[in-house]
């Protein structure tokens, strides 16, 4: 049990620490593209950091290990919505801003879509027609967020007391390109020791896989969200910050299982054991919306009740089994 700790802990501080490297590069992108920082936080570290569950749930899937790949997604939207939401306003120097009508928008589609594969899936069934109808999914939202330059175009500002960016050079651009595969590359593999850990813990505990894949893995996964959101919370992004989970939740319900489900079917028999994340999934979804959307800004008191859903939801969960 000790080198499973070791494994796990070691993991997440390499997930920490490259997460924060990714931050500053993603930046430098987006200073070049000229995008805004919530598309850039949306897709690509929303695509970093669904990257480690792209892999490690197809492989579990391919594995016939169903449980664990469906309760990682579950499990992650979950906390992200609300423990990561949470602590992530606790760290900001103020009230996370929400008053653009993109995330506005943005946010009715995360809740759409977060409770999209919990009844699209009540039967445990992931074949490739629901495959591709959350991989369309995924296409609609982004269809709609790119259908108007000034959702994802801006130049990136400076405050009076900074002097002017410098100019972004082709070269460098590249040269960031290949350093974030890299980091996306070392992000897997850490994540790896992760779930590997994660595994050792289910055999040690004797907890069923599904449990696993919601409570540890999931939250194994979660961890480079958390980070770049407290690192971004702290510079006052707050569209950074609404982006990468929007992104995180979004890419996980709709590309990943998708994907899935055209590469990997799969069908879980018992349905009963994912009842809790299932539920607690569509509270802290509407919740998130309420929060976004009532003026337009999340506060630390709406943050209190995003982390009080995700403790009720641990106590139900345990009480239960």
């Amino acid at each position: 049990m000790i080198l499973e700790i070791f494994i796990f802990v070691s993991s997440i501080i390499v997930l920490s620490w490259l997460s924060s490297s990714l931050v500053k590069t993603m930046v430098e992108i987006a200073k070049y593209l000229h995008w805004r920082e919530f598309i850039v936080a949306f897709f690509v570290m929303g695509f970093a950091a669904c990257l480690p569950n792209l892999f490690v749930d197809l492989s579990a899937a391919m594995q016939h290990l169903a449980p664990l790949a469906f309760g990682d997604i579950i499990g992650g939207n979950l906390i992200d919505l609300t423990l990561i939401m949470a602590i992530v306003v606790f760290f900001s120097k103020e009230p996370v801003v929400t008053h653009s009508k993109m995330v506005q928008g943005s946010s009715l589609f995360t809740f759409l879509i977060a409770v999209l594969p919990i009844f699209l899936i009540w039967d445990g069934k992931v074949t490739q027609k629901e495959g591709i109808i959350l991989i369309f999914a995924f296409f609609v939202y982004a269809f709609w967020l790119f259908s108007k330059d000034n959702r994802f175009k801006k130049v990136y500002s400076h405050t009076k007391k900074e002097s002017p960016l410098p100019t972004i050079r082709r070269l460098d651009f590249i040269k960031n390109i290949t350093k974030v595969i890299l980091i996306i590359i070392i992000l897997f593999v850490a994540s790896q020791g992760v779930i590997s850990a994660a595994k050792s813990f289910q055999q040690s505990l004797g907890i069923s896989l599904s449990l696993v894949g919601v409570l540890i893995v999931a939250l194994g996964n979660c961890f480079p969200e958390m980070y770049f959101g407290i690192v971004s919370g702290r510079k006052g992004e707050g569209w950074m910050i609404v982006g990468d989970m929007m992104g995180s939740v979004i890419i996980a319900a709709t590309l990943v299982l998708g994907i899935i489900g055209l590469v990997a079917p799969f069908e879980i028999k018992d349905m009963s054991v994912f009842l809790v994340a299932r539920i607690f999934t569509v509270i802290a979804a509407a919740f998130f919306v309420i929060a976004v959307r009532t003026g337009k800004k999340i506060t630390k008191q709406e943050a209190v009740m995003l982390l009080f859903i995700y403790v009720a939801f641990l106590f139900t969960e345990i009480f239960i089994k």
